[in-house]
């Protein structure tokens, strides 16, 4: 393309100015040559100096199934202006399976940072996930996001009274492949009752639905409440919820795993449950594979945790509500990230 524009322009400059010289016509040349060299550069700067954002790296921060609340935590942080305005680097959110799916790609780099329970990365790093025996060792941790509490939804009356009750009914389990489905799987297996329920995978909504139509006898649930499934499910039915707590500390479940930790789900969260509900929860943790920057963890922890950028997390959803200076090491149980260990110490929290 240059040679075409080149040669046309410069023959008719050449006929032009009626050039005589064989050595005139060559000095001709050599200058257009130049000029075009210039030209040429001039529009590549250009280029690169318009794209000034494809200079920067590109973080990947796996969240979770669209509309989910992994998603949610994981865009709140990509799209904080603090932090988009940040010129040596961006951070990209992208939708993912969930927790399991975030910490196997977090540990081999296909994500830089993701959201994932603080059981899953305990478990990786022990080659202890289910059906899964490799050692997840490079999934670090930098801060606490909320408490997943587990929730068991059943009607009164049912004569379901405990979780080792269910042998032979019908429950529905969480989708495969979640969060859920794996922490249900986990407590039913060391119950020793997974293999003598009726299993049946789908999600909250369509577990409670199926609730409401006697299709399930019980539910599983293992996020933060109040959920609009069980609301849901309240106003169709009236519902029991089964003390968990009792059966995990009676059984050595929190001995096993000491990731959980106990709580209760407070009287009239629910429609007709009247009493608090004893229950354990895992933590829900912002991870960052460990050949990620130090300087890159600490900048964004030090834009996230600030009072405006607390109070962005929030107004996208309100389970930020639960992140805070004070409770950002909650629930972590393994490594942090360099960078995350230094911040944390200047703010007090880490010894």
């Amino acid at each position: 393309m240059i040679r075409q524009i080149h040669g046309g322009l410069f023959n008719g400059w050449e006929k032009d100015l009626h050039l005589k010289s064989k050595e005139e016509a060559s000095m001709r040349s050599k200058f257009f040559m130049t000029l075009v060299g210039l030209c040429a550069m001039v529009a590549l700067s250009l280029t690169f100096s318009g794209n000034a954002d494809a200079a920067r790296t590109i973080y990947k921060f796996g969240g979770g199934p669209a509309g989910g609340t992994f998603q949610f935590m994981a865009g709140g942080i990509a799209t904080y202006p603090p932090v988009k305005d940040i010129k040596e680097f961006r951070v990209l959110a992208g939708a993912s399976g969930g927790s399991v799916e975030n910490l196997r790609k977090t540990n081999s780099g296909q994500y830089a940072m993701g959201v994932v329970y603080s059981g899953h990365v305990y478990l990786g790093a022990n080659g202890r996930m289910t059906n899964d025996d490799k050692k997840y060792e490079d999934v670090l941790a930098v801060s606490y996001f909320y408490g997943a509490p587990a929730q068991l939804v059943v009607k009164k009356g049912s004569g379901i009274k405990s979780t080792k009750d269910l042998e032979g009914k019908k429950v529905g389990v969480g989708n495969a492949g979640s969060g859920a489905f794996a922490n249900c799987e986990l407590f039913f297996t060391h119950l020793g009752i997974w293999d003598k329920v009726e299993r049946n995978a789908m999600g909250y909504n369509d577990a409670a639905a199926a609730f409401g139509n006697n299709q399930l006898d019980a539910f599983w649930l293992f996020t933060a409440f109040p959920s609009g499934a069980v609301i849901m499910a309240a106003q169709q039915n009236d519902i029991a919820m089964i003390d968990l707590d009792a059966d995990a500390a009676a059984s050595g479940f929190y001995e096993k795993y000491p990731y959980f930790a106990k709580l209760a789900v407070p009287a009239g969260t629910y429609k007709g449950v009247d009493t608090d509900t004893p229950s354990f929860q895992d933590s829900t943790l912002w991870v960052a594979n460990s050949k990620v920057p130090a300087d890159v963890v600490y900048t964004l922890l030090s834009k996230i945790y600030t009072p405006e950028g607390l109070a962005h997390m929030v107004n996208v959803k309100k389970t930020a509500k639960a992140m805070s200076i004070e409770d950002g090491i909650k629930g972590i149980v393994t490594p942090l990230h360099p960078g995350a260990e230094k911040f944390w110490k200047e703010k007090g929290v880490l010894k």
